[in-house]
């Protein structure tokens, strides 16, 4: 899978790029700042980097003179992102050694087909490739050979992601699981039939089976966003991330199969719900370390609206805040979660 940092000022393009590569099937970090950037690049090796020209404090192009700079990095492709009235500037970059350029404004498509093209150049394999993806954080989505599958059933798509997480079951196993109010036969029964839904919405070969127990097939082998996000999340406690490649991980956190209902998905959710206060406090701590409390209140925030007990967190909120002069740090000290309420 390419990975891919995009570096832009406007909040609203950084979005909209994200989540355009994003749902193409790349992995895709963001920075609003090129220094940031530079500081994420220390931690964090793209295949691409994707670059607004004009930005505050330090221009796209200044950024690429320090990328290319850089002996590690200076091969990496390097794409600008260029309003009309900047030309001049794209010259001046392509001089510097930027890769390609792209217009503003763009379609996905446009953008798609320009990074495609971008990576193919460079020897990586694109959107178009045959592995499959896994998606269970925030969302519930399997894309395989560059397409969304169409799921005969939400249960079908449940059951896939049952058999990714436990490896081998048997049908007992996932029907108790997946149906644990129904009856021994009732819930047997229903396994069955959802495992010929999920072999119906991807192949009659997708989910092997031997002496009654059942896995998906190796040749599947999918990349999983939830195995991703622990695995970062164990480097990050053992000290091998960043501030900005930790604040990068964290907001990849979201709600496990939304919509999906069963115990086996309840204990997922409070697995990775520790993982993300984990490393929310460790993101708190680094930034304190920084002498970013402002950073440092918003990771103790995001804590408390997971665990809004944590005292912990009640302290550092109170700490950053008062040491910045913010006056809600009163709020904080009084336990009052403001942020429930007042988003500002």
């Amino acid at each position: 899978m390419p990975r891919i940092l995009v570096v832009d000022d406007d909040a609203a393009i950084l979005k909209l790029v994200s989540v355009i590569l994003s749902r193409s099937g790349h992995e895709v970090r963001t920075s609003s700042h090129p220094v940031e950037a530079l500081d994420l690049l220390k931690v964090f090796t793209p295949d691409l980097i994707i670059s607004d020209v004009v930005m505050p404090y330090m221009t796209g192009l200044e950024f690429l003179e320090k990328v290319r700079e850089d002996e590690k990095l200076s091969a990496l492709p390097f794409m600008l992102l260029s309003s009309h009235a900047e030309r001049g500037d794209v010259r001046r970059g392509m001089n510097l050694g930027a890769d390609d350029y792209l217009p503003k404004p763009f379609t996905p498509q446009e953008l798609n087909i320009a990074i495609d093209a971008r990576l193919r150049r460079a020897g990586l394999n694109v959107q178009g490739e045959q592995s499959m993806q896994a998606k269970g954080l925030g969302t519930a989505q399997v894309i395989w050979k560059g397409t969304p599958v169409a799921w005969v059933s939400r249960k079908a798509l449940e059951l896939f992601f049952y058999l990714l997480e436990h490896k081998e079951v048997t049908s007992w196993e996932a029907a108790e699981a997946l149906w644990p109010e129904k009856d021994e036969g009732r819930a047997s029964s229903l396994f069955h039939t959802t495992l010929h839904r999920l072999r119906k919405s991807l192949s009659n070969e997708a989910v092997i089976s031997a002496n009654r127990r059942y896995a998906l097939a190796p040749d599947l082998n999918p990349t999983y966003d939830v195995y991703r996000f622990e695995l970062l999340a164990q480097q990050a406690e053992q000290g091998s991330l960043g501030l900005e490649e930790m604040r990068e991980l964290v907001g990849q956190y979201g709600l496990f199969l939304p919509g999906a209902d069963s115990p086996w998905v309840d204990d997922v959710r409070a697995r990775l719900e520790q993982k993300q206060l984990a490393l929310l406090s460790l993101c708190a701590k680094a930034a304190t370390a920084a002498g970013k409390d402002r950073d440092a209140a918003q990771f103790h925030q995001r804590a408390l609206a997971i665990d809004p007990m944590s005292e912990a967190d009640w302290q550092g909120l109170a700490r950053a805040l008062a040491t910045i002069g913010d006056p809600r740090a009163r709020l904080a000290a009084q336990r009052e979660a403001w942020w429930a309420v007042d988003l500002d």
